[in-house]
């Protein structure tokens, strides 16, 4: 399967069937610290990914309202 991360952004290939967690857990990665999404489908951690899934893993992005107060 293709795997795109983001930050810094690059491009893997990873041999399936394999769950998103044991994906994560191969790449290092912090499982509370990103989105996983299969096509344009957001997918859980337990979730089960093939040889042909493009996956994109993206970093939790968190803030605040954005809005000022006065």
């Amino acid at each position: 399967m293709k795997v795109l991360l983001r930050n810094p952004r690059r491009e893997v290939d990873v041999s399936g069937p394999t769950t998103v967690e044991a994906l994560l857990a191969r790449l290092d990665v912090n499982p509370e610290s990103v989105l996983v999404i299969r096509g344009d489908t957001l997918v859980t951690r337990d979730a089960r990914l093939e040889d042909g899934d493009v996956v994109e893993i993206r970093p939790v992005i968190s803030g605040g309202s954005g809005g000022a107060t006065r």
